[in-house]
């Protein structure tokens, strides 16, 4: 491609409504073009980047065994109310009516669709297991699109599901989807981790999620230093601290006027903040009532943990009324001694075998040390793991410690088990003649995503630093020739043809720049290899070449170019 004839427009300037890296440095390369709120154009120098992330994740999903098709992104609102959806999948979803007034959403993902396609299309065991993909648009009406395409309302997605049998063959290819994510990610040049997964909107019984590793990444991810063990924050185990130590504490009020927060308390009382407790109250339904969920001072409520316990599911927050009336205190004095009605305490862990600890004494301006359980207040009636875990928590196999690290999700899998099929009515006739649900799975990647992970892993201050697969171009030919010398046409020519022949996607800057506004281009959009001819070099017998990350330059005659190149 000859940049005399590409569109490319760059700029030095920063976005001021851009706030991470790939988003300012999409915008200065010209990348995406904002249409709308989370709404993008993809300029030719971004399309070229996608469609290679595109075409590394068709080749593996086809080696795979996946067959490749197309669904609607419009879809009706009757497959949406037939599993529950409709209302369920709340804001995110895009409703739109047509002329006729029938109510239509704008696929933000398509386990009804292709259930809906595999009830009409499949109608024996023998034709399971099959698994099918798609690469296509989705929208997400997102509440506060930002990051640029990292989270955007419009964006690109791989979405494959699978259908089986029994369980058994779906397990079988939950994990060869599992593999060929990895070679997809691996392929693309990115670091990456899989890491155990809440299931979330979509639904089913496992799940893993693959993110990116980066500093901005929104997602939290705890990982062994001992061992393979990964989990997003939102799943990760926190395992038993042991065995209760014996009281060896009086029960004592602690006159605490203003303190309100196990911090402040702990400070007033110049003990460690892990010797408080903090009480969080919950709504949870008509089952557990009232619920005090208690956690260690320096901990946080993992809310997911906590919505899987029974009667949790739909819980909330409870009012300022509501706290009052059960407890008899404003909140930031609460704790689970003598509430005015009937509770349900859930005690973290970690809680539960804490001895001599403090907590809220259910009076404005009071505290209560030396708490006990068993002497001094009923044993909680939960014990559960619902706390996130932190750096330094021992990892749940046994093996090593945990440390935190920020991730960003380009990709998950789920065994969604018979959840849409059975709700759909999408059976096929097992070897005996009887109607059998299927089970299925649904395999995701964002491959817009993909584009801004990369660069949040791999940029400088003087722009994108593209691994080679996902590089517009693998290399540049910049040609310096202010005097329009023909020698220099002709060689910078040849060179160009000799590259494309190789099979290397080369781009040729016939542009007639100055060499620094020339470079800056180049190194700003990114492109792995930098080649220059020029008058100089010619008659010394040598081009410049010059690698996206190396810090100096290199004049190589023609061979030595090649061999660098990897086409000698």
């Amino acid at each position: 491609m000859r940049l005399s004839q590409f569109h490319l427009s760059t700029t030095k300037e920063v976005p001021a409504d851009a706030e991470i890296a790939s988003h300012q440095l999409m915008l200065r390369a010209g990348m995406i073009r904002k249409l709308a709120a989370g709404i993008y154009t993809w300029s030719p120098l971004g399309l070229k980047v996608l469609r290679r992330v595109e075409n590394v994740v068709r080749e593996e999903m086809n080696a795979a065994g996946a067959v490749e098709m197309l669904m609607p992104s419009v879809q009706p609102k009757e497959l949406w109310e037939e599993t529950g959806r409709w209302e369920k999948f709340g804001g995110q979803l895009l409703k739109i009516k047509d002329r006729k007034h029938g109510e239509f959403c704008y696929g933000p993902t398509h386990e009804e669709v292709v259930t809906d396609f595999a009830r009409n299309e499949l109608k024996s065991y023998k034709q399971l297991p099959l698994t099918v993909y798609q690469i296509q648009t989705k929208f997400r009406d997102e509440i506060r699109p930002r990051f640029g395409v990292m989270r955007a309302r419009e964006f690109l997605m791989k979405d494959a599901y699978s259908f089986h049998i029994d369980a058994d063959s779906l397990d079988t290819e939950y994990w060869n989807m599992y593999r060929a994510y990895e070679r997809i990610f691996t392929r693309l040049g990115l670091s990456f981790r899989a890491v155990h997964a809440d299931t979330g909107a979509i639904g089913g019984s496992a799940s893993h999620e693959f993110h990116v590793l980066a500093d901005s990444g929104e997602d939290a991810i705890a990982f062994s230093d001992g061992s393979d063990y990964a989990a997003n924050v939102e799943m990760a185990e926190a395992v038993s601290p042991g065995e209760r130590a014996a009281p060896a504490e009086d029960l004592r009020d602690v006159d605490t006027p203003t303190q309100t927060s196990c911090e402040e308390v702990a400070e007033l009382m110049g003990i460690p903040l892990t010797r408080t407790v903090k009480s969080v109250a919950l709504m949870g339904d008509e089952t557990v009532g009232f619920v005090l969920a208690l956690v260690r001072g320096d901990h946080g409520v993992n809310e997911i943990k906590l919505s899987k316990l029974a009667g949790m599911g739909e819980s909330r927050l409870a009012t300022e009324d509501e706290i009052r009336d059960h407890l008899g205190a404003n909140p930031g004095f609460l704790g689970p001694l003598k509430p005015q009605k009937a509770i349900t305490v859930i005690a973290d862990r970690s809680v539960a075998a804490m001895a001599d600890f403090v907590v809220g004494a259910n009076r404005d301006g009071f505290h209560i040390a030396g708490v006990n359980w068993g002497r001094d207040l009923p044993e909680p009636a939960v014990v559960a793991d619902i706390r996130n875990v932190v750096e330094g928590d021992p990892s749940p196999d046994g093996k090593g410690t945990l440390g935190i690290a920020r991730g960003i999700e380009v990709g998950h899998v789920f065994q969604l088990g018979d959840k849409y099929a059975a709700a759909m009515d999408a059976t096929v006739l097992d070897e005996n003649g009887k109607a059998r649900v299927m089970s299925m799975g649904c395999y995701g990647i964002g491959v817009s995503r993909i584009v801004a992970a990369a660069i949040e892993q791999n940029h400088d201050e003087a722009g994108i630093i593209w691994p080679q697969p996902m590089a517009p171009w693998d290399a540049v030919v910049c040609m310096i020739n202010p005097k329009g010398d023909a020698a220099t046409i002709e060689a910078a020519e040849a060179l160009y043809a000799d590259l494309q022949k190789a099979g290397m996607d080369v781009a040729f800057d016939d542009r007639g720049l100055r060499p620094g506004v020339m470079f800056a281009d180049i190194e700003l959009i990114g492109v792995p290899h930098r080649i220059v001819v020029s008058p100089r070099g010619l008659e010394a017998g040598t081009f410049e070449y010059r690698g996206r990350r190396d810090s100096e330059a290199q004049n190589l005659d023609r061979s030595a170019l090649l061999e660098k190149l990897g086409i000698a």
